[in-house]
């Protein structure tokens, strides 16, 4: 790959600028591609590394790489490779497959470079939410479908509410959107630009409206609680905070009410925690308070370095319904506890690290800074249910954000602050 980026640099009918120019435009692509393909959002990824390597900056590089921003996602990739090496009961295979979802953790301070150096970290978040637009009229489309068919409606409603990946994809996807023109709203709203600041909440309440009732997560129904009240807090004054957090109560009521989904979700994960049984549970919580357990024992049995990545680790083998075992798990649908089974406390510390010398970058003002935050607080909360750092589309769209949005709260700093 290395050669490849050597190759195109060396090629005269791309300039620098010119390059630079494409790397944006694939940011720009992957973040479009996010929400519909794993395989085009791959395949942009690859572009993109190329390009960008090949129009690096060694020393800018190294200063990226310098901070904690930039090197701890290295660190993290590095400590997960190495973790190969003391998986003694795995394949090479098993090992290489394991070490997979840390591989994307590289483009993070490459697009750090990238966007500090470029003016075009909008134009992702515009693809980003524009794609996710797109998406959201479709899902509404299919469910009117559904709703005016009646030779459908013995189907689940999520069946045609979600028209690619599955709910807790497109639920993550739709509250990054949620807040991110939530602050656009405000932002015009205080400049007079009234029209369009309605234009912006009501997009936001139809994605709202569609994670309450289609593509009702779990997960989201905490972490946009959690969302709510940095926005009111980081975004408002102390009276007004007070009125939206008030608001937000009214919505949780109203939903709780009209959202049959938000209802069942919320009651069914408390009776089936009270009704979890150690070593056989029944259902989703269950299965994750299971997943908990188990882990803390791997945990224990290596807490300093952990068992290796790749390690054969069986959380749970659960029967299916004619009593034949299915394929065992191993994802303890926690990102802390995902890392300290394999990497250990080590491993741990260095991830709790990473994710808060993100947070402390983006402790400023302004959309990016605000993005930034936004995807990080999302992708902490939401780890504490699910791997999220390592899970494709989660895992994804920390890399796409943080590093574009770190590269532009960077360049934004140094233009105001010029050595």
């Amino acid at each position: 790959m290395t050669s490849l980026a050597q190759r195109i640099r060396s090629s005269q009918p791309f300039g620098r600028d010119r390059l630079a120019l494409i790397a944006d435009v694939l940011a720009v692509a992957l973040a479009v591609a996010l929400p519909w393909s794993t395989s085009a959002t791959q395949i942009f990824a690859g572009l993109l590394l190329v390009v960008i390597i090949a129009t690096l900056d060694r020393p800018q590089l190294n200063r990226v790489l310098a901070t904690p921003a930039g090197g701890l996602p290295i660190v993290l990739l590095a400590l997960g490779i190495a973790g190969m090496l003391w998986a003694t009961d795995a394949t090479i295979a098993e090992r290489l497959d394991a070490v997979k979802p840390y591989l994307k953790l590289l483009l993070i301070p490459l697009l750090i470079v990238q966007f500090s150096r470029s003016r075009r970290g909008g134009w992702v978040m515009i693809g980003f939410l524009a794609s996710c637009g797109v998406l959201l009229a479709l899902s509404w489309i299919l469910v009117a479908r559904w709703a005016l068919s009646p030779e459908l409606r013995f189907f689940p409603v999520l069946l045609f509410g979600i028209p690619v990946r599955d709910y807790i994809a497109q639920s993550g996807e739709f509250t990054l959107c949620i807040f991110l023109l939530a602050k656009l709203a405000l932002d015009d709203w205080r400049a007079g630009h009234n029209g369009r600041a309605f234009a912006y909440w009501a997009l936001a309440a139809a994605f709202l409206a569609n994670i309450l009732y289609v593509a009702t997560s779990r997960t989201m129904l905490v972490v946009i609680p959690v969302l709510l009240l940095v926005f009111a807090w980081r975004q408002l004054p102390r009276k007004t905070m007070i009125a939206v957090v008030m608001a937000g109560v009214v919505i949780g009521g109203a939903a709780w009410v009209a959202a049959p989904p938000v209802r069942t979700n919320v009651t069914g994960a408390f009776s089936e925690m009270q009704e979890f049984q150690p070593g056989d549970p029944n259902s989703r919580a269950g299965l994750r308070m299971e997943f908990w357990r188990k882990s803390m024992e791997f945990i224990a049995a290596a807490p300093i370095i952990g068992h290796g990545t790749g390690s054969r680790l069986v959380l749970y083998q659960a029967p299916d319904r004619n009593g034949v075992a299915v394929a065992p798990t191993v994802n303890p649908h926690n990102q802390i506890l995902a890392v300290a089974i394999r990497l250990g406390l080590v491993g741990t510390a260095v991830l709790v690290a990473f994710w808060l010398s993100h947070l402390m970058l983006f402790c400023g003002s302004g959309l990016a800074a605000w993005a930034g935050l936004v995807i990080v607080i999302q992708n902490v909360v939401g780890s504490l249910f699910n791997s999220h750092l390592f899970d494709f589309s989660q895992g994804w769209l920390y890399v796409i954000g943080v590093g574009v949005a770190a590269g532009t709260v960077l360049r934004t700093a140094a233009a105001h602050h010029p050595p």
